[in-house]
């Protein structure tokens, strides 16, 4: 078990939750499954407890607490993609699989985890500073899913 693990609260689904994201994004899987010893508040002995995986190489634990417990945007997975087809098969997939698209970049998952589907191309940009980042980050605050070309065009004035 890595010494810093992300821990996330389903209601009792961490095991399906676990499974998509291992087979949605690279250097990405399912370690283990952990079936309750016992009854417990919100499930039952053998019931999936616990769900360790890794996402896109982050540690993570899936816990089935119940429904007490809801996801907020004040946690998200933060993907950086090379280019406009990375960005959209992402985006298409937690969108297309019961999602939700946001703003800037951000859509949550069918279980309500958000996530930020960034390009390098718009990080380099707001990096950049003055004008540039300026444009960037306008054309940014248009888009749901980012547009590579778009803001390729932007930082470019």
């Amino acid at each position: 078990m890595a010494k810093n693990t992300i821990c996330l609260w389903y209601d009792k689904d961490a095991e399906a939750a676990a499974r998509f994201y291992a087979e949605t994004f690279p250097d990405s899987r399912v370690t283990a499954v952990h079936r309750a010893p016992g009854d417990y508040p919100t499930g039952r002995e053998g019931d999936v407890l616990t769900v360790e995986f890794t996402v896109a190489g982050v540690a993570c634990l899936g816990l089935n607490g119940g429904p007490a417990f809801k996801h907020t945007e004040a946690f998200s997975f933060q993907i950086a993609t090379d280019d406009q087809a990375e960005t959209d098969r992402y985006w298409n997939a937690i969108v297309g699989h019961g999602g939700q698209e946001s703003e800037c970049g951000w859509c949550k998952d069918r279980w309500g985890v958000s996530w930020q589907i960034t390009p390098r191309v718009l990080m380099e940009a707001l990096a950049a500073g003055g004008a540039e980042a300026k444009r960037a980050f306008d054309a940014m605050m248009t888009m749901k899913k980012i547009d590579v070309a778009a803001i390729e065009a932007a930082r470019r004035g």
